[in-house]
């Protein structure tokens, strides 16, 4: 059993590390980048989401890329800044990362889907995991042309690399952000079982 003493002076900073990170990942950086870029609101095309994917639909694939890297680096930074307290404080500052992202407090909660926030705290943790995460990402990708497919490939690889690999605590994490990113996914998993899901680069 934990010592009592020692939970009550972790406590607070792991509750800190958590609202670090959700503060940073509720950047909606894909709302703001078209906005800024006179797009107007990019929830108003395609999927209605704001990350990378639906903004590559604006046409402007410099944006795509801009907010793919920004989502990402949300993740990345926060996982980063709080690893030098800890690494349970890493742990819980990338699940505020992705909660932010998904559930963004600005955004009345509905952000976006957390893939490339997803990657960009896998990338701040174990390098060897964000490099089997991209390669399913891109093999996939070429051969199917369906971005969320994917996607959901490579997270669901995510939580077994962590653990084959000896990371238990980072393997529980991710089994947890799968989930929801299943279920922020469930839209598009519906349309891939219908073969009406946009493909990537399609505009809609």
């Amino acid at each position: 059993m934990p010592d009592p003493i020692s939970w009550s002076i972790a406590l607070p900073y792991l509750i800190a590390a958590l609202c670090f990170g959700y503060l940073l990942g509720s950047i909606p950086f894909g709302f703001l980048i078209t906005k800024f870029a006179g797009l107007g609101d990019v929830r108003k095309i395609g999927s209605g989401n704001i990350g990378a994917t639906n903004v590559l639909r604006t046409g402007n694939k410099k944006l795509a890329v801009a907010t793919l890297l920004a989502d990402m680096l949300k993740g990345t930074i926060a996982v980063l800044i709080a690893a030098e307290y800890g690494p349970d404080q890493a742990v819980m500052a990338g699940l505020g990362a992705f909660l932010g992202h998904c559930f963004p407090v600005w955004l009345n909660f509905k952000g976006g889907k957390g893939v490339a926030t997803y990657f960009g705290i896998i990338a701040a943790s174990l390098w060897k995991v964000a490099l089997i995460f991209a390669v399913i990402w891109l093999v996939c990708a070429y051969i199917s042309r369906y971005s969320s497919l994917s996607s959901l490939l490579a997270t669901l690889a995510t939580p077994v690399a962590f653990y084959l690999f000896g990371y238990v605590q980072w393997a529980e994490l991710f089994v947890l952000l799968t989930v929801i990113l299943l279920i922020k996914h469930h839209e598009n998993i519906k349309r891939l079982l219908q073969g009406s899901e946009g493909k990537i680069g399609q505009k809609g």
